[in-house]
């Protein structure tokens, strides 16, 4: 299993940006695909964006696409998420995961084999 530790969450007004970041203790964390996930209060977790091992393939949900980014810099063993223009809606805790395979994967159908503690994010309207 991948050790995972996010940081970046807190309180931001809507229109607003947070930057997530996700470290990883495990050497081979190049070879996994990650992904961020969050999960609001009585809703399920839902997967919000992906990337390949490589960072060459990414994945973002509808209600995300075009004000997130998800990167990563696999010399220092960490995933981004970048977000942009902040709704209320996007109030969660947000969560990184890896999947539990290496190598190349269907990114919208990602399968964490590990996750974080969880951040929590809150846009105020």
């Amino acid at each position: 299993q991948v050790q995972l530790v996010e940081s970046g969450g807190g309180l931001v007004q809507a229109g607003g940006s947070l930057r997530l970041s996700c470290a990883a203790s495990e050497r081979t964390f190049s070879s996994y695909p990650m992904g961020w996930f969050r999960q609001a209060p009585g809703k399920e977790r839902e997967l919000v964006a992906a990337i390949s091992w490589n960072g060459g393939s990414t994945y973002y949900a509808d209600s995300v696409k075009g004000r997130f980014t998800i990167s990563r810099d696999n010399a220092k063993n960490t995933v981004y998420l970048q977000m942009n223009s902040l709704k209320p809606e996007d109030t969660a805790v947000y969560y990184c995961a890896a999947d539990r395979s290496i190598g190349i994967i269907k990114l919208s159908t990602m399968t964490p084999g590990s996750w974080g503690q969880g951040t929590q994010v809150t846009v105020s309207s």
